[in-house]
Formats: C-alpha cells, structure tokens, sequence
C-alpha cells in the first residue's frame, strides 16, 4: 500500500469514525431527554 492509498483510507475511516461518534452522542442526548424531560415551570411559581 503506498502513502496515497494509506491516506485516503486514513481519511474515510476518519470521517466514518467522526459520524459514528456523532451518531451515538445523538443518541445518548435522546435516552437523556427521555429519561428527564424538561417540564417548563409556572410564570407566577416564585
């Protein structure tokens, strides 16, 4: 395998690697949201 073919695969598994990771943040903000939904408090609730 010569350095551009090194590279490129670098780049994809990269880039792959940085959307899985997006993916899964997504999905733990979501198990949060459902596990403590965010109840929006009274106007005149001092």
């Amino acid at each position: 395998m010569d350095k551009w073919t090194f590279g490129l695969t670098m780049m994809i598994v990269a880039g792959g690697g940085t959307f899985v990771t997006l993916w899964l943040l997504g999905l733990v903000i979501d198990l949060l949201k459902r596990i403590f939904p965010l109840t929006p408090e009274k106007p005149g609730h001092d």
